[in-house]
Formats: C-alpha cells, structure tokens, sequence
C-alpha cells in the first residue's frame, strides 16, 4: 500500500459521525443539519435543460477529451473576461475539471516533486483549512505547513510569519479566497505579497475560489488572476485558480468547474490528467456551458443568500459571536467551552448538526485557532436555517444557564 496513507487524518465528517456515535437526539424534534457545505438551493432549469437535452442526444457516445470541448473553455474565457476584466487564452490557459476538490488533489501532485530535496519539500497550507490541501500534500510526499491566522481579521493569514527557510523548501502554496470557513476576501496587498514570495522562491500558487460568486459586499471579491492582471502579471506566471459550479449554480452533484492561469502549469496539468483519467462527461459540459452563461440565476441565488443571512445572523449574535463574512455561506462562530462538546450536547437536544470549529484546523503554533468556534453551513431553504438557529439560541441560552 502507498506508505503515506496512514498520515492521513479522519475525515472531518467521520470525525463528527464518531463524536455523535453515543448521542441520541431529542425524537421531538426533526433532524436538521448545517454541518455540510452542499448547497440545496433548486437547481436552475435551464442547466438541467441542457444537460437532459445532451444526454437524449450523442452526449454518451464518445469518449471526451481531457482538454475538453473548445466550446466549454471558450464560454469560460468569456465569463473570465465579464467577471474579472481579465483576458486568457481558452486554448491554453483553461481547464475543464471535475468539480474543484477533485482537481486541487490532483493539481499538487502534479506540481509536488519529492525528489528536489534532501528533505520532504513543503506545502503551505491556511489554517483553518480546506482538508483536501493536507491530504494531496502527504500524499504527494510533501509537508504541509500551516499559516497562523488572526481571529481579529476573520482569521486572515499572517503570511508575514512564515520564514524565508520555510518558503525555501515550498514547492505549492494552497490559498482559499474567500476563505472556508470564515470567509474572509484576500485584498491585492496580501496577493502582492505571495507573488514577490514566489517570484522570489520558486513555490507555484493553488488559488482556491469556489466561494467567489455569494457575497454580502457591493463589490464582488477579488480573484487570483484578477489581482495579477492589476499587479501586471498577465502571464500569471506560477499561479493556477480552481473555481466550481458547485456553489454558484446549485449543481454540487454535477461534478463540474474549470482552473485557469500560467500555460506552462496548465500544460503539465493536461498532461497528468490525460493518465489520470478524469475528463469531463460530454453531457456534463453541455450543461456547463449553459450555466457559465447565464448570470440571472447567479444574482437570485445570491440574493437568497443575502437575504438568509439578514435573518439569521443577527439571531444567532443574540448569544453567540458571530458576524456576517466577507463572502461564502458558513457562519464560523465562537462558543464556550469546547467546540465538539458543544456540536454533540446540540444534536443530542435539539437534533442540529453543526460542525466542530477545531476538526478544520490543526494544532500548529501552540494552538489549533478552530478550536471553541462551529461552522454553520447556511446551505438549506431560509425556513429551516431559519428553525436551526432558533433552535441554537434556545440551547445555548439553556447552556449558559447550566454552565
């Protein structure tokens, strides 16, 4: 067996099926849970539309190329250019993937080279983190190294703290903008500094945007290749982007997004997914490029989202800290005592899932910063979010009371 697969962690919802192993939850109340960030606002009919209209059609009767339809990486082109302002090269520049998560694995074993040091070279990873970055670094041989982050900037990361003897032996830089789980945006001095880091070490930049398109700002968040373009690297040289269809357009069992950036990566990219196996489905494609070019449905679910968090936020700030993100649909809340005995005590009494703040992060610096928040995921219709979080301030005003 691969020998770095027992450096592997359990799984955050493992982990949370393990803590809830013992708990029973109160049967006079229905089950609701905010543990999982799947996105269960309706599908817009025109994607499904398009995708049945595909499958009734020649959509399963080849092979697809790993490359994709030229169609498909010239819709992205456009949507690339009305959303950032920014110009690539579909031919070179953009690849179709199969949902983000699936890629940014793939990705850093593309760019991990084992062999370039004497020691095991380094992935930088935020903390707290999406867990594909830990997982595809130890299994492409590297270490992850984790960032501290400052709770009093919604945990942005304090990349000024990494030393220049870390950044030396990095080959791969994971970033999460906005960010999972307290949705902070990197401003363009934070994107500044990490390329002058990499012009200056080497190290290829993973920019991970799958959030981009639900935000509470008027100004939509800034993206990788975005802030290149402004600091002049219209190469994007060692920087790659991964966004997903996932969030923006309520398919998260579709399977479908792209990555974009430097064509020398790109290139190599192509190469080890044409061994990887991992082309999009035809049928699948189609209905991306119906939903890369529709913007209508993007601006109602927005909306939804906005109009979700107006109520519940202040509701949960009643007894909890909390405050609205920057972007994304998590609320990542601070709560007393410990954050799994808090996650298990409301699912045994009021049957709400929520997720342990201390299960997306690791210890690191002399202390895990998940630890004593939860993440909500604000994923399900406003009337059920609506129910969890009345539920949330009943528990925890009862807890107070005990406590």
């Amino acid at each position: 067996m691969n020998a770095y697969l027992p450096l592997l962690q359990a799984y955050p919802f493992e982990r949370l099926r393990r803590l809830f192993a013992d708990a029973t939850p109160n049967p006079a109340y229905s089950p609701i849970s905010l543990g999982i960030g799947e996105p269960r606002h309706a599908t817009p009919a025109l994607i499904k539309d398009a995708y049945c209209q595909a499958i009734q059609g020649s959509g399963l009767s080849a092979y697809p190329a790993s490359a994709g339809d030229p169609a498909l990486r010239s819709v992205v082109g456009h949507w690339l250019r009305r959303r950032y302002a920014l110009e690539v090269n579909p031919a070179t520049q953009v690849l179709p993937i199969n949902g983000s998560r699936e890629a940014l694995f793939a990705f850093a074993q593309t760019v991990l080279s084992p062999q370039a040091y004497g020691t095991k070279p380094l992935v930088v990873c935020p903390n707290p983190f999406y867990q594909i970055y830990e997982g595809a670094a130890l299994l492409g041989g590297a270490e992850p190294y984790f960032v501290a982050s400052d709770p009093q900037r919604n945990f942005a990361q304090d990349w000024a703290s990494v030393p220049d003897a870390v950044w030396a032996r990095t080959q791969l830089l994971f970033v999460c903008s906005p960010g999972n789980p307290a949705g902070a945006v990197m401003p363009l001095s934070e994107w500044r500094m990490l390329f002058d880091l990499s012009d200056r070490f080497g190290f290829v930049i993973a920019s991970d945007e799958c959030y981009s398109e639900i935000y509470f700002r008027d100004e939509p968040p800034l993206g990788g290749l975005e802030a290149a373009t402004r600091l002049g690297r219209s190469d994007f040289k060692n920087l790659v982007s991964f966004t997903s269809l996932s969030k923006r357009s309520n398919v998260p069992g579709m399977r479908s997004g792209f990555c974009a950036g430097d064509a020398a990566l790109i290139q190599q990219f192509l190469l080890y997914r044409t061994y990887h196996g991992s082309a999009m489905s035809p049928v699948v494609q189609s209905a991306s490029i119906a939903a890369w070019n529709d913007e209508a449905h993007v601006v109602e679910n927005r909306a939804l989202y906005r109009q979700k968090f107006a109520q519940i936020t202040p509701l949960l700030a009643t007894v909890l800290d909390v405050a609205l993100p920057d972007a994304g649909f998590y609320l990542w809340a601070a709560v007393k005592g410990s954050d799994a005995d808090f996650a298990r005590d409301l699912y045994a009494a009021y049957n709400v899932t929520v997720l342990p703040g201390s299960y997306l992060a690791r210890e690191a610096h002399g202390h895990n910063p998940g630890a004593g928040r939860i993440r909500m995921a604000l994923v399900a219709q406003t009337d059920e979010c609506l129910e969890a979080a009345q539920r949330i301030v009943a528990f925890v005003q009862t807890r107070n009371q005990t406590v």
